[in-house]
């Protein structure tokens, strides 16, 4: 069984005058900020792949980049990490083609549910082009960017199996009235600390106040209900007598680390 060969890209003009790196290089004085440009020439049409691998787009520009053979390339980097993709535009030879590369670095589950701040066609005069860069394409780059970031730091949790008992926050009452919880779950320490509870290093726990039952009481039943919506079961021990003491387990190592986080 043969393959069919792969199309040949699609030439430009003989007589295309446009030069991506002179204009490239204006841009990056016109757009807000410090930029350095960086300019590829390709020698054959795969080398235009290797210089456009992360092009944050999948309409125009990954349409155009598949279907011609550009010729050339630039890069765009801010001094914040910005990173703008310049070639020519093939169908429109008064225009050129701008798109933000995705961050490097995140995984790929980060990109889940973002949708990419596609490309724009910009006219050839650098100045007009970047009012619409930075108009359009940037604050779209920006809103997808944050998406990227807050997916990578807030991962999704796997879904418990069906058998599996679910983790628990064991709370137990201290002779002062307070309450102690104890978790060794980041995820729960930092529902605790946002209900007011706050980490002790003598209760070796997240202690909340007694000194006002009826605002305890609330955060109690408030911190319960944070913590069964991220799939922790809350254990409340009656309250010791006043000869005992309470005896509670030691906390993770960098407990004291998750207690700061809010």
């Amino acid at each position: 069984m043969f393959e069919e060969p792969m199309p040949a890209p699609r030439t430009l003009p003989d007589d295309d005058s446009r030069d991506v790196e002179s204009f490239a290089t204006i841009l990056a004085e016109e757009l807000p900020g410090t930029w350095t440009v960086h300019h590829h020439q390709h020698q054959q049409h795969e080398d235009q792949f290797l210089h456009a691998e992360e092009v944050w787009d999948l309409n125009n520009v990954a349409a155009a980049l598949a279907e011609y053979a550009l010729g050339a390339d630039a890069h765009l980097i801010r001094d914040d990490g910005t990173h703008l993709y310049v070639t020519l535009h093939p169908r429109h030879d008064e225009e050129f083609l701008v798109a933000a590369m995705a961050p490097s670095g995140a995984a790929p589950e980060a990109f889940a549910g973002v949708r990419e701040p596609d490309g724009i066609a910009v006219p050839a005069d650098a100045e007009r082009a970047a009012r619409a860069i930075t108009a359009d394409l940037l604050p779209r780059y920006d809103i997808a960017l944050a998406q990227v970031r807050h997916n990578a730091m807030n991962p999704p949790q796997p879904l418990p199996s069906a058998d599996a008992q679910p983790q628990q926050v064991v709370m137990t009452w201290l002779e002062d009235g307070s309450l102690a919880a104890v978790t060794t779950a980041r995820p729960a320490a930092e529902a605790l600390v946002s209900e007011g509870f706050a980490w002790n290093t003598t209760a070796g726990a997240y202690v909340l106040s007694g000194d006002d039952t009826r605002a305890q009481a609330h955060a109690v039943q408030a911190a319960g209900a944070r913590l069964a919506r991220l799939g922790f079961a809350t254990v409340l021990r009656a309250a010791v007598r006043p000869a005992a003491e309470a005896t509670l387990p030691t906390p993770p190592p960098g407990a004291r680390t998750a207690a700061r986080a809010r």
